[in-house]
């Protein structure tokens, strides 16, 4: 098969020709429709989140089943399906529990395992993880669901518990972000958007964000407390760095929940957080990766009920090859909007 291959870190990806992935098990192999490229992935290509080289990177996908494990029996050749980034095994006691986010023996594809920068995927515990893509939706739509719009989805409604009618704060309009906000205004929120880049705060704008804040101009904390007439309810770090995680904080009203979603990593790993703030203002903090397989209908069912319309996050489709300029461009200030790779042959 055809896959674009790390060998070294921060160099540009390798089109190779390499072995088809062995169906395992429990399993199922995929022929790839679609992939996002996502920071996460960037991570790992920096060394910042370090894998093993030489590596296949990729964790937001969806494909065709094209073989199936022996110990399978929920799914058939043919069956479009898509699965969370973090592959639980299904029979621990946090799994059976309905946490398989905290899976101690969980398979990553694109870090602990190949990823899905190729024609085809292998991918374990299928039976515990894998969902049916409604038949209505396209594979770009559905790859940019695998990480950024899954978590938003899961920090907003499984951790922060987002109602109608409050105010939510995002740092950070990149892929996750724009998700958060979407997914807000479906609940019912009002949504302030941060960021340092005005094409994505424009963006946001037109995506119906009620309020946008240049971080890069003015005291973005400031800002957020006069609009929201004394802070937000729910605030989402979307980017893993500590001045953001202090301004999410910082500009919350009493009692108000902060979600860490971005992933802090390399020089951004410890932080210092205003202790004081939390204390005195009775703050919730909560963290987040990943959302169980489970929770796919409930997503789902919002799309395909016409509440939320996710297609504006894709903004660009692209080829195998094109990935490693992706991947460079999250060295500075993105584009708005999610890229995903939906041609595997060039």
């Amino acid at each position: 098969m055809r896959a674009a291959v790390m060998r070294g870190f921060s160099e540009s990806l390798s089109i190779e020709t390499v072995a088809d992935p062995a169906c395992p098990s429990d399993g199922v192999v995929l022929r790839v429709l679609a992939c996002g490229i996502c920071r996460s992935d960037w991570h790992a290509w920096t060394g910042a989140d370090p894998v093993a080289l030489p590596h296949i990177l990729g964790h937001e996908y969806c494909g065709e089943v094209v073989a199936v494990g022996p110990l399978v029996t929920g799914w058939r050749l043919g069956d479009r399906v898509i699965a969370p980034f973090i592959l639980a095994c299904g029979t621990c006691p946090d799994c059976r529990a309905g946490h398989q986010t905290i899976c101690a023996t969980q398979a990553l594809p694109g870090f602990n395992m190949a990823g899905a920068y190729a024609e085809m995927l292998a991918v374990p515990h299928a039976d515990a993880n894998l969902a049916r893509l409604p038949g209505s939706m396209e594979p770009a739509l559905a790859a940019s669901l695998g990480c950024r719009v899954t978590t938003a989805w899961q920090a907003l409604t499984g951790r922060a518990a987002l109602a109608p009618g409050e105010w939510l704060a995002v740092q950070g309009a990149g892929g996750v972000g724009l998700a958060a906000l979407l997914l807000g205004r479906a609940i019912g929120a009002r949504v302030v958007m941060v960021d340092v880049v005005a094409e994505k705060l424009a963006y946001a704008k037109a995506l119906g964000a009620d309020a946008v804040v240049n971080a890069a101009e003015c005291d973005a904390v400031a800002a957020i407390r006069d609009i929201t007439g004394g802070g937000a309810h729910v605030a989402v770090e979307a980017l893993g760095i500590e001045a953001t995680t202090l301004a999410a904080l910082r500009s919350l009203r009493k009692l108000g929940r902060m979600v860490q979603v971005g992933m802090p990593a390399g020089d951004h790993l410890n932080m210092h957080l205003p202790m004081d703030a939390v204390y005195s203002g009775q703050l919730a903090i909560y963290g987040t990766r990943g959302m169980p397989g489970w929770r796919y209908p409930s997503l789902f069912g919002l799309i395909d009920g016409g509440h939320v319309d996710l297609s504006p996050l894709v903004a660009r489709r692209v080829g195998l090859a094109d990935a490693s300029a992706e991947l460079r461009a999250f060295d500075g200030p993105t584009p708005p909007g999610v890229a995903v790779i939906t041609d595997f042959t060039r």
